[in-house]
């Protein structure tokens, strides 16, 4: 299948996975009002489709498929509600739709961050899988991308160096945390869930995953300055008004457009010797670098 219709069978398939999951709980109709809101508001489901992509390369992808995927974009969803924060970036958009906290208010809206956050997790140490061990691997893989390891020191490192120089090093190393770690994660809970263990494998997969992860943050900054408010779904040039250290800042327009072009191949190099299964993870690199919002 293309990308479009690989693209609409991880969608469906991790959206319905979250729908099930995500059961009414009447104390906290609001909180999940919100969670919901931040979970179904129009996202691309990337990373679902990164861990679906790397499962089909071995096998069918099953319920621990699933749940990784649906984890992947609980905390990935948690993190845009939390960092579109007034105490962080202070947003007021995220893809065309009112953020989180102006949909309804901060203190929800952190607490909605936090649920899906602990959500995730929940979600894959059902005991209803009875396979522990690999439960707990990814688990392992998540907490490590998502914490103090990952995700959360890229977001301090961004908010520490707001009107200040960076360089070329420090800037990929926030990028690798804040961006690149999830996205690392995603590709490898989806050789996990299917049981892959080999370590030749996983490295080559967690290089084309570094590459894209990367090639990810440095198109992000080019379509900041070269999209439109409404094409974003977010104000254009919100990096550039709250003065944030950028690829296009540091190389040029033209320098950061090569890096992106660069780390696309060295993505595509890695899954080439997969043969033809691995054409949604090129074309999800092919996307990745094409794409204007």
């Amino acid at each position: 299948m293309n990308l479009e219709q690989f693209s609409q069978y991880a969608c469906e398939r991790v959206n319905r996975y979250l729908d099930d999951a995500l059961s009414e709980y009447e104390p906290a109709d609001r909180l999940q009002e919100a969670m919901r809101y931040s979970l179904f508001n129009g996202g691309k489901r990337v990373r679902p489709m990164l861990t679906y992509a790397v499962a089909q390369l071995f096998s069918e992808a099953n319920e621990l498929t699933d749940a990784s995927a649906a984890a992947v974009e609980s905390i990935h969803a948690y993190s845009l509600i939390h960092d579109d924060l007034p105490a962080m970036d202070d947003d007021d958009l995220r893809r065309g739709k009112p953020t989180c906290h102006i949909q309804y208010d901060e203190a929800t809206a952190i607490l909605a961050g936090d649920a899906l956050q602990t959500f995730a997790f929940e979600l894959l140490s059902r005991p209803s899988f009875t396979q522990p061990s690999m439960q707990l691997a990814l688990i392992q893989t998540l907490h490590t991308a998502s914490g103090r390891h990952g995700m959360i020191t890229g977001q301090m490192i961004d908010l520490s160096n707001v009107d200040k120089s960076m360089s070329l090093a420090e800037l990929e190393l926030m990028h690798r945390h804040k961006t690149g770690a999830l996205i690392r994660a995603a590709v490898k809970m989806g050789a996990q869930s299917v049981g892959v263990s080999d370590t030749e494998t996983l490295a080559a997969l967690d290089a084309y995953a570094s590459a894209i992860g990367l090639a990810f943050q440095v198109q992000d900054d080019i379509i900041d300055i070269t999209s439109d408010t409404e094409t974003l779904g977010k104000t254009q040039f919100s990096d550039a008004d709250a003065n944030k250290p950028t690829y296009p800042k540091l190389l040029g327009l033209e320098g950061a457009k090569a890096l992106a072009k660069r780390l696309h191949d060295e993505a595509v190099a890695q899954v080439e010797p997969f043969g033809p299964k691995a054409e949604p993870l090129v074309e999800l690199a092919n996307y990745i670098i094409a794409r204007n919002h």
